[in-house]
């Protein structure tokens, strides 16, 4: 039987997604905090945009949603749990807490319903081109039951556990993310400072141990200025200010973090917010 899949949250990541979902015939329904943007994409791929939540999960076996804070996420799954027909799937894209995955688990429970933490990594490229890899905890015959859905826009779904351990993940992901970034954009304002030429300086870079992919995709942009192109980083704030409190609990370093923390926060009361990451470059540059 082929699965009724909805998608709610409809942003620079959803968007995409929801499309790989029509792309392979299971998508039914569509819902965003807009419903202007919900009905503009129900109409442009010939699917339904229910006036509420609960309309949207008496109709659907999978529900995957990609919103963006933990309130967001507990809200939805609240409206949801009013319509849910017993077995019915969610699927959370969002990157949240592991103990915030771990209550919606517990609320659709009592509906009769299951739920999979499923964060993604990948950027909006890896969403636009079916080529996420996601992060999944949860019971591993409900992963299952939902991998024509994943599989619409992942290039690779790993289970990592029981329901938490996606968020988990995620957490030292984005870790690794902010250190990335940190050291490539410092490495090249140094570049940019003593005048090398980005065209040569890049490749080379890339060829070697320093290579990654932030500096193959992101490298040319932002010594162009160009901070547009990707995730965000009051995005990428938000996530480690959730990293931050699960490093607490951890008991480990948090230098990362924390600096991370502290730079984009002053990014953001410049009025960057909305660039991508990348314009972290702007504070490398010094003087």
């Amino acid at each position: 039987m082929t699965l009724k899949a909805a998608f709610i949250g409809l942003g620079a990541m959803g968007a995409p997604m929801a499309e790989h979902l029509h792309a392979r015939g299971l998508l039914h329904a569509v819902a965003n905090r807009s419903r202007a943007k919900a009905e503009a994409l129900a109409q442009q791929l010939g699917v339904k945009a229910p006036a509420t939540l609960a309309e949207l999960a008496a109709e659907c076996d999978a529900i995957a949603l990609c919103v963006t804070a933990d309130a967001d996420v507990l809200a939805t799954v609240e409206q949801l749990a009013a319509g849910l027909k017993p077995g019915t799937v969610v699927i959370d894209h969002s990157t949240v807490a592991p103990d915030t995955a771990k209550r919606a688990a517990a609320r659709l429970k009592q509906a009769g319903a299951h739920f999979i933490d499923a964060p993604v990594s990948g950027g909006v490229e890896g969403a636009k081109n079916g080529k996420l890899s996601v992060m999944v905890g949860g019971e591993a015959d409900v992963l299952e039951r939902m991998r024509p859905v994943l599989e619409a826009y992942a290039l690779r779904v790993t289970h990592l556990g029981d329901v938490g351990a996606g968020q988990a993940t995620k957490a030292v992901n984005q870790v690794l993310v902010a250190g990335i970034a940190q050291a490539v954009c410092e490495g090249l304002a140094l570049g940019e400072a003593l005048g090398l030429d980005p065209e040569r300086l890049i490749p080379t870079l890339g060829a070697g141990a320093a290579g990654n992919w932030f500096l193959e995709k992101r490298g040319a942009t932002m010594l162009r200025n160009e901070f547009s192109v990707g995730f965000k980083l009051a995005l990428l704030h938000k996530d480690l200010q959730i990293v931050r409190g699960i490093a607490e609990q951890a008991g480990t370093s948090r230098q990362v973090i924390e600096r991370s923390l502290a730079d984009y926060a002053e990014l953001m009361s410049q009025g960057y917010g909305d660039d991508d990451i990348s314009g972290l470059i702007r504070l490398k540059r010094g003087r």
